[in-house]
């Protein structure tokens, strides 16, 4: 059996939307003809071993380790539109999220901090947030320390016990926690946006043929149209799928290569 996993937004609180987001999209693979299709979702181990297996039929991915690591793995079906606030269209950004008892005003003010990053690999947690910060580094350091907590939701939660000051959440994470977990987000405050760049896309595997692609991607759109999906579409707050080209993706190495340019080439 092939298989399919939608980690990136699989938060505890839309677990069961996403399930249901799932075997609604899987009705629609089976309609557009593709077989072998999984009737639950993959959630077995490291989401990097699902991104490189022969076995993949669907999946989401985030953009920045996508461009590094995956292209020869990986191919985009589609970008979703989602609904929450900082996106933009096919565009999402990140928040730079605070204790809601910090008095900072401005990004600068965050000098010296302790800062909480999702993963070294993310283009919201880490990359976005070194490109914004980039401009502020002085000899190549803005943070006292940057910690790793694993996840958007664990950055979030060491903000509010003031064990950082600062993180970047995505800002999808961060309204499914908002929405469905208000609690999750109790004690922070969002100080800023960073700048946007296309949202996290959906893929295949490169061994998947061009004609299955298609119906792939038709899949998608069947099951925007599936009445008894909304409720699912809603909780996740999808709204649309858009086609973009890994080029779009460019503007996340371009980030990169500034905060280099700028003399900030690590986050630190």
């Amino acid at each position: 059996m092939r298989l399919a996993g939608l980690t990136m937004y699989d938060l505890d609180p839309v677990r069961a939307a996403t399930d249901a987001w799932w075997a609604g999209l899987a009705r629609a693979c089976r309609a557009e003809g593709i077989r072998e299709v999984p009737d639950t979702l993959w959630r077995g181990g490291p989401r990097e071993d699902l991104w490189q297996s022969p076995d993949l039929m669907i999946s989401q991915t985030c953009g920045y380790p996508l461009l590094k690591h995956f292209t020869s793995h990986l191919t985009l079906l589609a970008t979703p539109i989602y609904g929450a606030d900082g996106c933009y269209g096919p565009n999402y950004c990140s928040l730079i999220v605070v204790n809601a008892d910090n008095p900072a005003r401005t990004l600068d003010d965050l000098r010296g901090g302790i800062c909480a990053i999702n993963d070294w690999d993310s283009q919201s947690g880490m990359n976005v947030l070194r490109h914004t910060i980039a401009p502020l580094a002085k000899d190549g350091r803005f943070f006292a320390e940057v910690k790793v907590a694993g996840k958007h939701q664990f950055s979030v939660a060491m903000i509010a016990r003031g064990e950082a000051d600062v993180a970047a959440i995505d800002c999808v994470t961060h309204g499914l926690m908002a929405r469905h977990d208000p609690s999750s987000v109790e004690g922070t405050r969002v100080l800023a946006q960073t700048q946007a760049a296309p949202a996290l896309p959906y893929v295949t595997g490169k061994q998947t043929i061009g004609r299955e692609r298609k119906r792939l991607r038709a899949a998608l759109d069947r099951a925007m149209a599936d009445p008894d999906l909304a409720e699912a579409r809603d909780a996740l707050m999808i709204k649309g799928f858009a086609d973009l080209a890994l080029r779009d993706y460019q503007v996340m190495l371009e980030m990169e290569k500034a905060a280099a340019e700028a003399g900030y080439p690590d986050l630190n």
